[in-house]
């Protein structure tokens, strides 16, 4: 574990970080194969395929594989049921993680400014930190149609830390997964993971984080 200077700036993850998103997502990826004429995937496959944009989410469960494209006409005709499907979805089923409530009001007790940075869409990542009663503690939010490129690349993260005039050196990313340290990285960014979240079902101690925890209630212990 490296030592974790304070940060200016505090970005975090969305899906896998602050919310367990996955049940709400797995239920409308096995309504959509339904619909396609195909088998249900489950809850477990979609923890496993989450994480770099709902359009690589619905081509690995279309394939039922992590790696593959789909028929182009098949893809888009579950992208669109996919996506109607989830407009009426987006926080039926999912929950904030435990200590994520703790973890940010003891960021926000520390005057950190705080923001999200997702590869979620603006339309679902909007309603859903709404809904959980989160919005009010992020200063910006960027998602993943607000840039031209998504993580792993360091756009987002960039852009985040430029509309808050913070200098990426004195930054700070909060994620899950490995596109979360490989963009804190490529952007200048100290990076903390989550234990948890989704990851493809690796160790995220194998991309070296700067910090793991279980807990976003043990920043209090980091930084």
């Amino acid at each position: 574990m490296s030592e974790i200077k304070a940060p200016q700036l505090v970005l975090i993850d969305v899906d896998g970080t602050l919310v367990d998103s996955v049940p709400d997502l797995a239920f409308c990826i096995d309504q959509t194969m339904l619909q396609l004429g195909l088998a249900e995937r489950g809850e477990d496959a979609v923890r496993l395929w989450v994480g770099n944009g709902v359009e690589r989410l619905v081509h690995r469960a279309i394939l039922n594989a992590a790696d593959g494209e789909a028929d182009e006409a098949q893809f888009a005709q579950a992208l669109s049921i996919f996506w109607g499907l989830y407009q009426d979805n987006i926080c039926v089923r999912s929950q904030l993680y435990d200590g994520v409530l703790d973890g940010l009001e003891y960021l926000k007790s520390k005057n950190y400014r705080l923001g999200c940075v997702t590869n979620k869409a603006r339309a679902f990542t909007l309603p859903l930190i709404a809904e959980l009663g989160i919005a009010g503690f992020f200063e910006v939010v960027v998602c993943g149609d607000d840039t031209e490129r998504k993580k792993p690349d360091p756009m987002p993260l960039l852009r985040a830390a430029e509309q808050l005039q913070i200098e990426p050196g004195h930054a700070l990313m909060l994620g899950d997964s490995k596109s979360d340290v490989q963009a804190a990285r490529a952007a200048g960014f100290q990076i903390i993971c989550m234990s948890y979240g989704y990851n493809h079902g690796e160790d995220i101690r194998r991309y070296d984080p700067d910090a793991v925890i279980d807990s976003m209630s043990e920043l209090k212990d980091l930084i």
